[in-house]
């Protein structure tokens, strides 16, 4: 994105007047619907209701679920307009049917679909326009908009997810992202002591993401860049997937099981080189590049045999977002502006992660890297609720998958779209999983000279 691109609210208890507020949310709605429609218009019809991973939805799938939680929050609710479709709710109902399952449902096809949201489109602008964006707690400050402005662009990322998997020839393409320069440190010491975690004040953030509450850190060293796939494949070459000293019992059993060689996507020549797929084209793997689509037992192994683990959600948020100057919690690693192009890369701008150092302004205070972007980050902390943690506006949001097996991970990736992503954003998957877009940095205690300095 440029500085230029349509941005959330954030802090400020006013956000301008009614009308700029509604200029940004159709000018970020635009914005969304243009990359879902470039996704799927990037393919044909069989590739749009195909089947390319049980993990994915068919891109089709994908497409008219969009259109059907616009209806329901911004055009039945917001709008208090009458169902266009409810006869299809059931089919979009994510809770109704697996993603593996999708694909045998009476969807909508690849035409009435674009039909279909192009027509909830006009009415949710209508009632963008009707609306007085405050009074009900839905609309105060647009929420209902901005939850479905990140809804639509969490599934292009998904969407994205998609296109890495299926077969053919590339069909999306962008320019590099900018060359990296190395660290001038490897890690960084961040204090222990307290900090403000989540938010109560940002407003767009999500239930899972609030209410802002002071955590207690230790002190604690974490790497300055995510772990690179030259430094991943040293791991590999070193025999890391063989030895289970590395691994945990159930990381160790999910890689016995799946045969786990190497991230996904790699491969090996004859001569040792290591090859990546990426949207359709194969290629060797950029070494200063994060590693990507590694799951959480993968990065949980490569920390330990570094000697080294992964970083808490509270160590991770800390680092991000906590200013030793000041004591407050910024909502970005580089401030309390929006993301620009020279902060990170977010917004499918580009196809890949950028190396290690690409971002200079987008560090944070102690000169920690790349926390926004390039790669989802695996954490060690598993989903659970802030202290004071209320549902809204439904629970099938983030409530029904606390606990479980479930890793929290952190700063969205480079098919995050900015207004999805924050220094409080929470995601989460199950530690197997490896399609999504997710690399990982690596922490440590620190040694006691660290720890006295």
């Amino acid at each position: 994105m440029t500085s230029t691109t349509p941005t959330a609210p954030g802090t400020d208890p006013d956000h301008g007047s009614s009308e700029e507020l509604r200029a940004r949310v159709a000018a970020l709605l635009a914005q969304s619907r243009a990359r879902s429609t470039a996704l799927t218009d990037a393919v044909d019809e069989a590739d749009l209701i195909a089947q390319h991973s049980p993990l994915m939805s068919p891109l089709v799938w994908d497409l008219a679920h969009i259109g059907s939680q616009e209806e329901l929050w911004l055009v039945r609710d917001v709008g208090g307009r009458e169902p266009l479709r409810p006869e299809i709710d059931g089919l979009y109902d994510a809770f109704q049917h697996s993603r593996a399952s999708r694909v045998e449902l009476p969807l909508l096809t690849p035409s009435e679909a674009r039909a279909y949201v192009a027509q909830v489109r006009d009415k949710a602008l209508d009632a963008l326009e009707h609306s007085p964006l405050r009074g009900r707690r839905l609309v105060e400050h647009g929420f209902a908009f901005g939850m479905i402005v990140q809804h639509e662009q969490q599934h292009d990322e998904s969407m994205l997810a998609t296109h890495q998997l299926r077969a053919g020839a590339p069909v999306l393409h962008a320019p590099p992202p900018p060359a990296g320069r190395a660290p001038a440190a490897r890690e960084v010491l961040v204090p222990g002591g307290p900090f403000t975690m989540g938010t109560s004040t940002e407003a767009w953030a999500l239930d899972n993401e609030r209410p802002a509450h002071v955590v207690h850190v230790p002190a604690f060293v974490i790497d300055t860049a995510a772990v690179t796939n030259g430094e991943y494949a040293a791991f590999a070459d070193a025999g890391g997937y063989d030895d289970p000293r590395w691994w945990s019992a159930p990381g160790w059993a999910h890689r016995v099981a799946e045969d786990l060689e190497a991230p996904q996507f790699w491969r090996r020549d004859g001569s040792g080189t290591w090859y990546r797929r990426r949207f359709g084209r194969e290629e060797p793997i950029v070494a200063d590049e994060p590693v990507v689509h590694v799951c959480f037992h993968e990065a949980q192994a490569y920390a330990r045999w570094a000697g080294k683990r992964l970083p808490t959600e509270a160590e991770w948020e800390k680092a991000a977002r906590h200013d030793p100057a000041t004591g407050r919690s910024r909502r970005y690693p580089w401030g309390d502006e929006e993301p620009a192009s020279a902060h990170a890369n977010l917004g499918q701008q580009h196809l890949q992660p950028a190396a290690a150092g690409a971002f200079p302004r987008g560090a944070s205070p102690l000169g920690v890297q790349q926390l926004i972007g390039d790669v989802w980050e695996w954490t060690s902390s598993g989903w659970h609720p802030y202290p004071g943690f209320e549902v809204f506006p439904y629970p099938e949001y983030s409530q029904v998958f606390f606990g479980g097996d479930y890793r929290v991970l952190r700063g969205g990736s480079f098919g995050t779209a900015p207004a999805a992503v924050r220094g409080t954003f929470r995601n989460w998957d199950h530690p197997i999983r490896r399609q999504i877009f997710a690399g990982f940095r690596c922490a440590r205690d620190p040694r006691p000279e660290e720890a006295a300095a």
